[in-house]
Formats: structure tokens, C-alpha cells, sequence
């Protein structure tokens, strides 16, 4: 879809030729296309499929940030011998040591994903993940027997914003709940 069949659909003008529906991702992948781009990406089958490509436990603790390509490679094709692109994965700290032992399996993967040899290498960069894949557990109440047991326990503190904040993280911790 071009740019002007884009720009048409989201007017809400449709073209009289086409009678049938659009998928979204079709419309997706022209608007996210230009950011991919800038992040190496010539298109988004790494980010959208990186569960299947590393299998769910790794992809519960990393994920592709970019492909660094060499330089001039725009100018190689796909049975071009020369360096291929390196694959930048955030990792999760505790977890960069199994990614790194792991990765010439996500090399393997994520090349057979794609269909060619694109990735030559990964590197990778510990921080926090931008996205979680997880849904957090709802929060249970404490027992009333643990708010009691804290307040008593923190009575004695003086700013009360301090004294509340004390009550309610002991009565989690007395409770064994997490807050």
C-alpha cells in the first residue's frame, strides 16, 4: 500500500476499486517503517516475532534493540560473503551470561527466521526492558492481623506520611504478600 492509499484509508476515503478489507498490519508496517529503518530494521520480523525466534523464556528477558549494519552494506546482497550485520539485544543483567552462551543458537534462529544469513553477530547491552511480556499478579490485601501487627510496630514513628508508608510495607512483609 502506498502512501496515498494510506493517507486515503485513514481520511476514510476508500478507494471504489477495492471492496475488500485491509489488514491492519499491512497499514502498521507502511506507518512503522521509517523508525524501523532508522534502527536498522528493513523490516519489523525481528521485533514482531522475537518469541518465536528465541522461544519465550529468553524473550521474557531480552529483546532486539537493532541491527548495526558494516559499512557499505547496503551494496551486498543476500549470497554477498562479506561481514553481516550485528544483532544489539537488551538483556536483562542476571540473564546476559545465558544469552551469551546461547547466542550462536539465536544467531542460527533468527537467520533462519529470515532467510538468510543477515546476522553475523550479537551484542549485547544489559538495562531494563522497555516492555514487559508477563502480566503482573494482582495484589492481595494483607491480613487484617498484619496491618495491626505493623502499625503497632511502627507506632512510634514521628511523620505520620512516613509512619503509613512503614505500616503498609509491613504489613505486606508480616502478611507475605508483595507490594
Amino acid at each position: 500500500m502506498d502512501a496515498k492509499s494510506l493517507r486515503d484509508a485513514c481520511a476514510g476515503r476508500s478507494d471504489t476499486r477495492r471492496r475488500w478489507a485491509v489488514p491492519l498490519a499491512d497499514l502498521v508496517e507502511t506507518c512503522i517503517a521509517p523508525s524501523l529503518a532508522k534502527q536498522g530494521f528493513g523490516a519489523a520480523d525481528i521485533l514482531m516475532h522475537w518469541p518465536e525466534i528465541v522461544g519465550s523464556r529468553l524473550a521474557s528477558v531480552c529483546e532486539p534493540i537493532r541491527l548495526q549494519w558494516p559499512p557499505r552494506a547496503h551494496l551486498r546482497g543476500p549470497d554477498d560473503s562479506s561481514p553481516s550485520a550485528t544483532l544489539v539485544v537488551r538483556v536483562e543483567g542476571a540473564f546476559a551470561l545465558d544469552l551469551q552462551h546461547l547466542s550462536a543458537i539465536v544467531i542460527e534462529r533468527a537467520n533462519a527466521h529470515l532467510g538468510w544469513r543477515c546476522i553475523d553477530k550479537i551484542a549485547l547491552r544489559q538495562g531494563p526492558l522497555a516492555r514487559r511480556h508477563g502480566r503482573r499478579r494482582p495484589r492481595a490485601d494483607p491480613d487484617p492481623k498484619a496491618i495491626s501487627r505493623a502499625a503497632e510496630v511502627t507506632a512510634a514513628i514521628e511523620p505520620r506520611g512516613l509512619r503509613d508508608a512503614l505500616t503498609r510495607l509491613g504489613a505486606h512483609v508480616f502478611g507475605g504478600t508483595r507490594e
